[in-house]
């Protein structure tokens, strides 16, 4: 097990990991974008779904190892042979994206197996520490219900193996919200959630934004060296560029920035350690989502918008603030109101944008995105860094 003194920073073995999930990421994106740029209006629909279905898995394949490197030593050589098999898996899982229709199975299966065999491992090796055995033991019960899920689905194509995994990861994050409750077991002694460190999580959750506006960065490079590089598209190039840095900005200043102090200050870390996580996996979402706007801006500036691409161009930035509102609870203990005026003026802004070009819908993202941060920076003008205030 892994003391408050042992779990001050990430590891390189960890950070290795990480580099692993920003070719997941792309992958996501590169397997969404075509079908958005389809002709078929029900398979542009469709990929939206498809973006949840395969980011999800990945994120909480990250976030469960981060769990799990922050409660183990990451010297031990089981917890690096577990990190270092779910980095080969999280590649096989992308890899796998890139021709989706034969390979897709593979995601699935690789998933299905990290989730059952890393508890099945970590089981033998606790004897002493029977409450953190049990909870691995629930994981594992869980993982094997929702495996068959995942199994199913991958034996299936079309409609009907996107249906059954967006049961399958549902089932995944509901039962660990609830602590994989299982009949007969009692309430687990020991919260799933549980930071043994009030800065290592929240300083691996930093690293994860990054990671996401990292992949940003390099799907709006990719995109932009491989089209002509017209004065629109260096438009496009500029903008997109800036909602990146923006969604940085509008993250770090200033809950993300003092994160790992208000979870220090916080009375339940248990359950500021779940809220932060949900935080996360929308911003990460929502990001990925601006991504695969910003690729269809790039690769579309002038050409006539269609509603599917006004939720990725639109809708990522909004899912964004929704999840960094969210954190906002969590760090100071109050309602985000400028991050959800935020949301509300991309809603409305999108009808009229409809009978504009993507370069359009981009600029007004962008725009939003600049007054929600120049609203923080007006606010924080004058007056001393604004110390955390989480709730009891």
């Amino acid at each position: 097990m892994r003391g408050e003194e042992e779990a001050q920073q990430a590891s390189f073995l960890e950070l290795f990991f990480d580099l692993v999930l920003v070719f997941a990421l792309v992958g996501v994106v590169s397997r969404i974008v075509p079908d958005l740029l389809s002709d078929n209006v029900r398979l542009r629909w469709l990929s939206l779904l498809y973006t949840v279905v395969l980011a999800l898995p990945l994120l909480w394949l990250w976030t469960t190892t981060a769990y799990l490197t922050s409660r183990f030593d990451y010297r031990n050589r089981w917890i690096q042979l577990l990190v270092l098999v779910s980095a080969f898996g999280l590649l096989i899982m992308a890899t796998s994206l890139y021709q989706f229709e034969q390979r897709g199975a593979t995601f699935a299966i690789v998933y299905v197996v990290l989730h059952i065999g890393r508890p099945l491992v970590l089981r033998p090796l606790l004897r002493e520490h029977e409450n953190v055995r049990a909870l691995y033991t629930r994981l594992a019960i869980w993982a094997s219900i929702s495996g068959v899920i995942w199994l199913a689905g991958a034996a299936m194509r079309g409609n009907y193996r996107l249906a059954l995994w967006l049961i399958a990861i549902t089932v995944d994050l509901v039962v660990a919200r609830f602590r994989w409750p299982v009949p007969g077991m009692g309430r687990p002694p020991t919260s799933a959630w549980a930071m043994s460190s009030s800065r290592y999580l929240p300083e691996r959750y930093q690293q994860l934004l990054l990671i996401a506006l990292g992949e940003t960065v390099l799907s709006i490079g990719l995109t932009y060296a491989t089209h002509p590089t017209t004065l629109a598209a260096k438009a496009a190039l500029v903008v997109t560029f800036l909602s990146s840095v923006l969604m940085w900005r509008i993250y770090f200043y200033r809950a993300g920035q003092v994160l790992a102090e208000a979870v220090e200050m916080s009375t339940n870390r248990a359950a500021a350690g779940g809220i932060v996580g949900v935080a996360h996996l929308l911003m990460v979402l929502g990001i990925t989502l601006a991504a695969a706007g910003s690729e269809i801006v790039l690769a579309n500036p002038q050409g006539p918008s269609v509603p599917a691409w006004l939720f990725v161009i639109l809708g990522g930035p909004a899912v964004f603030l929704f999840g960094r509102s969210r954190l906002e609870r969590v760090v100071f203990n109050r309602l985000a109101v400028r991050r959800l005026v935020g949301i509300g003026v991309l809603v409305l802004l999108a009808p009229p944008l409809f009978f504009g070009p993507p370069l359009l819908a981009a600029i007004a993202a962008a725009v939003v995105l600049l007054g929600v941060a120049v609203a923080d920076a007006r606010r924080a003008a004058g007056r001393p860094p604004e110390a955390p205030s989480p709730s009891a």
